[in-house]
């Protein structure tokens, strides 16, 4: 089991920027399990979508909405993700989910809301 804490998500302004971050904790096994780190997104009235996913050899993949303005890394030491937003529009306003793929059934953070106002 992986547990993960998620941090940084707040009120900004229209082309402002935040970063998300996401720190796992877990068994050894579990960690080491891990094969990718990732944020997921949902509004109110839609449904969770990828938003941008990084994997253990470093290759990432972007939601097409983000590309360009987002940036996602990761801290293998500290196993921790992080998401940069920049040029945040209000159509990037949802609840921000940490998620990581592993070994059984991927774990979810309890969301971070992120509110961007026009």
């Amino acid at each position: 089991q992986v547990q993960l804490v998620e941090s940084g998500g707040g009120l900004v302004q229209a082309g402002g920027s935040l970063r998300l971050s996401c720190a796992a904790s877990g068994s050894i096994f579990s960690i080491l399990s891990i094969n990718a780190m990732g944020w997921y997104r949902q509004a109110p009235g839609k449904q969770r979508e990828l938003v941008a996913v990084i994997f253990n050899s470093g290759s990432t993949n972007y939601a097409d909405s983000v590309k360009g303005r987002f940036t996602i890394s990761r801290d293998n030491v500290k196993n921790t993700v992080y998401l940069q937003m920049n040029m945040l529009k209000p159509e990037d306003t949802a609840v921000y989910y940490c998620n990581v793929r592993k070994i059984g059934p991927d774990s979810w953070g309890q969301g971070t809301q992120v509110t961007v106002s026009s």
